[in-house]
């Protein structure tokens, strides 16, 4: 299957999670303000910033499907990152909203609807279960994986409302509703911080988590007719796409025509490393300009 198919196929299945996830987001905050529940407005507000991943991730899937152009040469794939900080930095606003109103409630904890809690909490329970199952029969690509641990969490979050609801319905303590809203938060927090980490790393070119650059050097190496490889850098174009730039020694310059086909399918087959920009040089010569080089530095007088 090709990459446009892959991505078509992935956006498709991140649409449906989307259009499902946000649709009953609106319930559980219709059902939180009825119920003037903390737990289940937690709960929607983790599943909507999981809509805005999803959004984030079948946008990104349409945007992959674009070709180059003049004005952007590798594509539109950095939008997905941009979405991504816009993402993180929502999901913080959430949780410094649940965090605040948790403390707040705690100290006077409102009367709550358990009965209307437990329902809406198990439904949600169900609803991440189906999304879930849909994710994990789709292509995985990272969008999907990174959409499946989000839906993960809400699975954890529909818990705690359940949680809130039998406690309160049984006649427990009020103080419930806060607490496993706090903790909701904390998914949410978990969740958000994996994010700017991910973005930052994206944003100053560092090397994916997923490739070992040693590995990759060590790899070219044995590539009949490559000497070594030196000034390699490698960095992420977006989650799932990666360049690298290196120059690449041989020991002979007429070899890398044959040589330059090999090192292009190594990188692209064992590292998934589809953009690659390589320069080859003479070892021999290489050496000799080295050598010279600290000769003369070696002979130049001290100041």
């Amino acid at each position: 299957m090709s990459g446009h198919d892959h991505s078509h196929g992935s956006t498709k299945t991140l649409l449906f999670a989307l259009i499902f996830t946000t649709a009953f987001a609106v319930v559980e905050v219709i059902g939180g303000v009825l119920a003037d529940s903390l737990a289940l407005l937690s709960d929607a507000g983790h599943m909507l910033t999981d809509s805005l991943s999803l959004g984030v991730g079948a946008f990104a899937g349409w945007l992959a499907l674009k070709p180059a152009s003049s004005r952007h040469s590798f594509g539109l794939q950095r939008a997905e990152i941009l979405g991504a900080l816009f993402n993180v930095l929502f999901m913080f606003g959430v949780i410094a909203f649940i965090a605040y109103e948790a403390v707040k409630r705690m100290a006077d904890p409102p009367p709550v609807e358990g009965g209307i809690v437990l329902l809406i909490g198990g439904l949600g329970l169900l609803v991440n279960i189906i999304v879930a199952w849909v994710l994990m029969r789709g292509e995985k690509d990272m969008n999907v994986r990174g959409a499946l641990l989000h839906v993960m969490g809400d699975l954890l979050g529909s818990v705690a409302a359940i949680a809130a609801g039998i406690i309160i319905y049984f006649g427990g303590p009020l103080i419930a509703d806060p607490l496993l809203s706090l903790f909701v938060s904390l998914l949410i927090l978990f969740s958000a911080s994996r994010l700017l980490r991910d973005v930052v790393r994206v944003l100053m070119e560092g090397v994916p988590r997923e490739v070992d650059i040693n590995q990759v050097g060590s790899a070219l190496g044995e590539i009949d007719g490559v000497v070594a490889v030196h000034d390699m850098h490698i960095w992420s174009l977006s989650t799932n796409s990666y360049a690298l730039a290196a120059h690449v020694d041989l020991d002979d310059m007429a070899d890398w025509g044959r040589v330059l086909p090999a090192v292009q399918r190594l990188l692209r087959e064992r590292f998934d490393i589809a953009h690659s920009t390589l320069q080859p040089e003479d070892d021999a010569i290489r050496r000799a300009c080295a050598a010279l080089a600290h000769d003369c530095g070696s002979r130049l007088p001290e100041l």
